[in-house]
């Protein structure tokens, strides 16, 4: 149970009594948590402080949220956010009418004008993950990725945003659409791909891609055959570990072009582990979600079903290109293996196994697996 207060203005000396005389009232015999709502606070002094920190006492779990900036100073001058969990209030916007540039997981991006996009995040208490967000960003720049940086939160309606500065940036399925060469943009975005792959992270701050695929694979057991259930998991967890910097979401609606550089955007699932982790989340996007709706990859990516398919071919022969064709084609279907545990277990996680709107996805994904996994010794190349 939370329960909120208010307050308004300015607390000073002059009005100190009569607040906390008010506050006192609105907590009389409650013994919840507190929020205090700052939005309309201007200005707080010493005995202001006093009073936070006797609720803070007597409530251990108090929040303060909507804090103008010069009151967030005023608390984080005095050592108050320190102590206590203490929001700052952000700066509205709206994107209506703005053009999408680009959809993950977790976020759509809109261009708000020719300088600037927002990422405006679908879970509504998302703070904590822009946050994050931006540490693995700042990560990644400082590992040397060519990632976009944000400088601002901003609130949209109930939810925020993470607002960049991209100077006349199109994504790549912009550029896609409007004509660009495909093997030019395979090139480019393998060789950033490969850029990636070839960072290390030695330090124990990002996740680890191939804990999540073994839990992939350990919720789909039972749903498949026992011998087959047991060696999915095996060759999950056989999967060589490596410090490998993975970006977890690579698509061309997550590369952005301007004219100086080709940049990332959405670093939150940014880990650690082998390169076919990635090809394989990668291929799910551009091929793999065919199996839940054949329109899947037209629909998210915005280009037609026939570059999905053709990007994600010539992403393969250009990341291995010293491979002959039928060594290009072994990885593939080891990477597929690897999408479709990954498409079977979110379908059950999501819906019940009869549920008639994923019924034929499911059976789609068991079946690959039960017909494919005794075909294949290993997860890696």
């Amino acid at each position: 149970m939370k329960k909120t207060i208010i307050i308004y203005r300015r607390i000073d000396s002059s009005n100190i009594n009569l607040v906390e005389e008010r506050i006192q009232k609105e907590l009389k015999d409650y013994n919840g948590d507190v929020i205090i709502d700052a939005n309309e606070l201007e200005y707080i002094s010493s005995a202001g402080l006093r009073v936070i920190l006797k609720i803070k006492k007597e409530y251990p779990n108090t929040k303060i949220i909507n804090c103008n900036q010069s009151v967030y100073e005023i608390f984080e001058v005095t050592g108050f956010t320190e102590m206590m969990d203490i929001e700052k209030s952000y700066r509205k916007i709206s994107v209506d009418g703005c053009e999408v540039i680009g959809e993950g997981a977790y976020g759509i991006v809109y261009r708000i004008d020719p300088e600037t996009i927002v990422k405006v995040y679908k879970n509504s208490d998302s703070i904590d993950e822009i946050l994050k967000e931006r540490e693995r960003a700042r990560k990644a720049f400082i590992l040397g990725i060519p990632t976009a940086i944000s400088y601002d939160i901003v609130q949209v309606g109930n939810l925020y945003g993470s607002v960049f500065e991209m100077l006349d940036a199109k994504s790549f399925a912009e550029l896609l659409n409007s004509g660009e060469s495909i093997n030019k943009l395979v090139k480019q975005s393998v060789a950033i791909l490969k850029q990636i792959h070839s960072i290390k992270n030695f330090s124990n701050d990002l996740p680890n891609k191939k804990e999540e695929a073994i839990k992939w694979a350990e919720d789909c057991k039972k749903y498949l055959p026992k011998d087959i259930g047991n060696k999915l998991i095996d060759m999950m967890k056989n999967i060589p570990d490596k410090n490998t910097i993975i970006h977890g979401d690579y698509h061309i609606k997550n590369i952005m072009h301007t004219e100086k550089e080709n940049l990332l955007i959405d670093m939150e699932t940014l880990s650690i582990g082998h390169p076919i982790l990635e090809l394989a989340c990668s291929y799910s996007i551009y091929e793999g979600f065919e199996c839940l709706d054949p329109k899947n990859p037209e629909k998210f990516l915005g280009i037609p079903q026939d570059l999905c398919r053709k990007f994600i071919k010539l992403t393969f022969d250009y990341y291995f290109d010293e491979l002959e064709e039928s060594k290009v084609e072994e990885i593939k279907n080891k990477v597929k293996i690897i999408c479709y545990t990954r498409l079977l277990r979110r379908q059950i996680k999501h819906f019940k196994i009869d549920n008639e709107e994923a019924k034929s996805s499911i059976e789609f994904c068991k079946n690959y697996l039960i017909e494919n996994v005794p075909k294949i010794d290993n997860l890696y190349f």
